[in-house]
């Protein structure tokens, strides 16, 4: 029997689904029953690979169901796809042909099966984004503070700050106490060893990085999109620029690599290293943040305490 690849397009309302080669299409509704029927069509078939995008939790319940009964189902970037269906010329979008793209991709790129996430995780991941979307909203509702004149509007939106703030604050509690659970607990005292690290980039890593740890410190690198790529061409030399990765990641590694200038010798000697030779300071902070990263990333694997590393330029 030839390998089967399903590609599967999670809607809000309804599973469309494609079968490579035969060129199938199938369509369920996205509930409980639903989903048993896309399993109980699936199981006879063994399919090798079965592809679906990240759709903001919408494929959560999909992807756990098939990984339970033992299907092979991955969850694969959104922008990879599209990028995928340009590079076959398919421009036109539908759920069906969307499908199909996705079908098409898992027996083109063959993605890996990667672990899923506990539950442990999957709530500390929870928590991460909730925080995020409140200091989100909090700057936001600075920003429009500085901005209005009217008395009473600036009353409400004083009253909406310092509610933010209140949320922010019990949710920074919440994240100690997850960070607090034995799950987390050795690694998280583990980095917050290193200067310059705290709680959010902590719980940031441990949510949006489970190869933290597992990888090299050129892959870490590129999944989280601190590393440099060529630009050349021909005789030309493009400067190098990062490209990619996590972006839930960046902002709060950005942080805290500004912190450790203040607090860890190490990231400050790069940095004043690096702007002597003549290197532009955000070209400099970045590399600065690759080395916490690359630090963090050492300790995972090795379970090392601790100490001033003597990094390369």
């Amino acid at each position: 029997m030839s390998d089967v690849f399903v590609g599967v397009d999670v809607s809000q309302a309804q599973l469309d689904v494609s079968l490579r080669p035969a060129g199938t299409l199938l369509s369920y509704p996205n509930t409980g029953t639903g989903i048993e029927q896309l399993i109980q069509a699936l199981g006879p078939l063994c399919p090798t690979l079965i592809v679906m995008e990240a759709t903001g939790g919408l494929e959560r319940d999909l992807i756990a169901q098939l990984r339970a009964h033992g299907l092979p189902g991955v969850v694969v970037n959104p922008r990879q796809v599209r990028d995928f269906a340009r590079s076959v010329g398919r421009l036109a979008k539908t759920d069906q042909l969307d499908a199909a793209i996705l079908s098409h991709y898992a027996e083109a790129v063959r993605p890996p099966v990667r672990e899923l996430r506990d539950e442990g995780h999957q709530q500390l991941r929870a928590w991460v984004e909730r925080r995020r979307v409140v200091c989100d909203m909090l700057v936001a509702e600075q920003h429009r503070l500085q901005r209005t004149r009217e008395v009473d509007v600036q009353a409400d939106i004083e009253a909406h700050v310092e509610y933010l703030r209140g949320r922010r604050t019990a949710q920074d509690r919440q994240l100690d106490t997850l960070l607090a659970q034995p799950a987390f607990e050795a690694v998280a005292t583990q980095l917050q060893e290193i200067p310059g690290v705290g709680r959010i980039l902590t719980a940031t890593l441990l949510a949006h990085l489970p190869e933290l740890g597992k990888v090299n410190r050129k892959e870490i690198a590129a999944l989280v999109g601190v590393a440099p790529y060529n630009r050349d061409s021909g005789k030309m030399r493009g400067a190098r620029r990062i490209w990619g990765g996590r972006s839930e990641i960046r902002p709060v590694l950005y942080m805290a690599t500004v912190a450790s200038l203040r607090v860890n010798p190490t990231i400050r000697a790069k940095y004043d290293r690096l702007v002597a030779q003549g290197k532009p300071k955000k070209v400099v902070l970045t590399a600065c943040m690759r080395s916490l990263l690359v630090i963090i990333n050492a300790m995972c694997r090795t379970h090392a305490p601790w100490c001033p590393p003597v990094l390369a330029a």
